[in-house]
């Protein structure tokens, strides 16, 4: 079996029309594809369209596309089952949340609806990709595209294999990240994959050194965009990932690769307050 190329208009399924959902469905229609995004209810697919346009719009504004809001937006669409997504997407992504039952149960459904041509991909930022698979009847066809927040803007796609992903399947996943104008790495599955390891690990030593009073956020996030030119510091970082986000990959890391990883009970306390970053307005800083 062959793996389609992607040097012309493809379809694009998305299960999940989050943040990062939305903000992947926005690169592909952007890139010319037509996308189909599938959410759990009319509500959440109403949240999903909403999304997408404004993040299309925005994209416009900035001179990322030159076609208007219209001719974008008709190649987009949005369901309320996994089954209705089209047979023949060329390439699939999930994009639930960081729940690897739900993940299981999604991708499942998935497969039993696409083509056995479509690429499967996971967008998760740390699960075990490997794990994911053993719920699919072709885990040769499934990999990690793991896409950064905002999606639109960054620049890095992280590719992550399991023992049974096929060649074929990495080249036209690795063609799809180059196809949108974006870079990718290809890392094999493990705990945190490269760039949720080494990120979360220096969110975390920054949230330590913020409780123990070394400095205030200000100046520890500008110590390392400054002095080793970090387009974002560590606890900014983390504040447009989302504190419960970081948290969660924290525990699983430290529960995967030992008590390095250890949640600061700063952290802790700023998810059990709500303070979540960016999305509730304040987290290390005000966001308001």
């Amino acid at each position: 079996m062959s793996i389609l190329a992607t040097t012309d208009r493809r379809t694009v399924a998305v299960v999940g029309g989050g943040r990062m959902g939305a903000g992947i469905a926005q690169v592909f229609l952007t890139a010319g594809h037509s996308v189909v995004v599938s959410e759990s209810s009319a509500a959440a697919a109403d949240a999903a369209r909403a999304r997408v346009r404004t993040g299309l719009a925005k994209g416009i504004e900035r001179g990322a596309s030159g076609e208007d809001l219209d001719a974008l937006t008709a190649r987009f669409q949005v369901v309320t089952e996994i089954g209705a997504l089209p047979s023949d997407a060329d390439l699939l992504i999930e994009a639930v949340p960081e729940q690897t039952a739900l993940k299981h149960r999604v991708l499942a459904a998935a497969e039993a609806t696409v083509s056995a041509g479509c690429v499967i991909a996971t967008n998760t930022s740390s699960l075990s990709v490997t794990e994911l698979a053993e719920t699919l009847g072709h885990p040769d066809r499934f990999l990690g595209m793991h896409f950064f927040n905002p999606v639109p803007s960054s620049s890095l796609v992280e590719i992550v294999t399991t023992p049974a992903t096929r060649t074929d399947v990495l080249d036209s996943a690795t063609a799809w990240v180059a196809q949108l104008g974006k870079q990718s790495i290809v890392v094999r599955d493990s705990p945190g994959f490269a760039t949720s390891r080494l990120g979360v690990l220096l969110g975390l030593e920054a949230i330590r050194m913020l409780e123990e009073g070394v400095a205030d956020a200000g100046d520890i996030d500008r110590a390392m965009e400054l002095g080793y030119r970090h387009p974002t510091g560590p606890l900014r970082s983390t504040d447009l990932v989302g504190l419960d986000v970081r948290l969660a990959i924290a525990e699983h890391l430290a529960q995967t690769l030992g008590p390095r990883f250890t949640p600061p009970q700063l952290l802790r306390d700023k998810v059990a307050r709500g303070e979540l970053g960016r999305k509730t307005g304040r987290g290390f800083f005000d966001w308001a």
